[in-house]
């Protein structure tokens, strides 16, 4: 059985996203969170792993799912929104800044 979580518009870089992503992709329930819990990007860290904090309890609801069994089976990160900023420059100009965001989900299954 699979059950799945998402987090959407989150002020963070999906590039940043994607590689602890990549790193916790295919791992246990509890290595992932080992993993995300002395990472050293520590803000990146913290939303995915209440993100799978809250699949975890996702599949503690649906009842027929033992919980120590379960893995991350897929986990996607894609660019949501970017918010457009404008800074003051030289001579009375102001160049754009672009502020992304990143939509996640995430897939837990069992062995």
């Amino acid at each position: 059985m699979e059950v799945t979580a998402k987090v959407s518009f989150v002020r963070i870089t999906p590039r940043k996203m994607g590689l602890l992503a990549d790193e916790i992709r295919g791992k246990g329930i509890n290595e992932a969170m080992a993993y995300l819990t002395f990472s050293p990007r520590k803000r990146t860290a913290q939303v995915l792993k209440t993100l799978l904090k809250s699949a975890v309890a996702n599949a503690d609801q649906k009842g027929s799912v033992d919980v120590d069994q379960l893995f991350v089976k897929t986990i996607l990160v894609g660019q949501g929104t970017t918010l457009k900023r404008f800074m003051p420059r030289a001579k009375g100009s102001a160049h754009r800044l672009n502020k992304k965001t990143s939509h996640v989900s995430i897939t837990l299954s069992e062995r």
